[in-house]
C-alpha cells in the first residue's frame, strides 16, 4: 500500500489535491493545531494508485507518496 505524507507545515489548504486525486484519497479537514486553518489529509490512503497528480499539483511541494 502506498505511503501518502503531507507537510503540514507547508499544506496551505488549497485543495488542489483534492481536486486532482482521481481516487478521492484527501479531504480539506480543520487543524486546531494550526489555528482552525483546513489542510489536506490523506483519509482514504489505500485507494492511492500512486499516479501521482497530487505530488505535482501541489503548489507547495507538501505532498509525498511513496511504495
Amino acid at each position: 500500500m502506498p505511503m501518502v505524507t503531507v507537510d503540514l507545515d507547508k499544506c496551505q489548504g488549497c485543495g488542489t489535491c483534492v481536486d486532482v486525486c482521481p481516487m478521492s484519497v484527501y479531504e480539506l479537514i480543520e487543524m486546531p493545531e494550526y489555528g482552525g486553518d483546513k489542510k489536506a489529509k490523506p483519509t482514504r490512503m489505500e485507494d492511492c494508485i500512486m499516479c501521482l497528480s497530487c505530488v505535482n499539483s501541489c503548489p507547495n511541494q507538501a505532498i509525498t507518496v511513496e511504495e
